[in-house]
């Protein structure tokens, strides 16, 4: 199991925490909308970082990306497996021809 699976399914475990002892159930508890606001943050900090160059910083601030990710998939109960569902549906085409079958 990767550590991204293993930080999936402690999201997954903390749903029904208690949001006085866990980040992830007090988020979790603020709502999806919340969720997807700290998502954005987080994704502005890295692209902050990008810009800026630094590899260790921008190294954290993506682990932070992926974490919040993860509670906003899970605040609407979709799994780190069904998004790998689609990447792997998505290896099979090349990334031009698959924006041209979205749009």
């Amino acid at each position: 199991m990767s550590a991204l699976q293993r930080l999936a399914a402690t999201i997954e475990a903390r749903k029904g925490a208690d949001p006085e002892t866990s980040w992830t159930a007090r988020l979790l508890a603020m709502g999806p909308e919340k969720c997807a606001e700290k998502f954005g943050e987080e994704a502005v900090e890295a692209i902050i970082e990008a810009v800026k160059g630094d590899r260790e910083k921008l190294a954290a601030e993506a682990a932070d990306v992926l974490y919040h990710l993860l509670v906003m998939l899970a605040a609407r109960d979709v799994t780190l497996d069904d998004v790998l569902s689609v990447l792997t549906e998505r290896e099979a085409i090349s990334g031009i021809q698959e924006k041209a079958a979205r749009a």
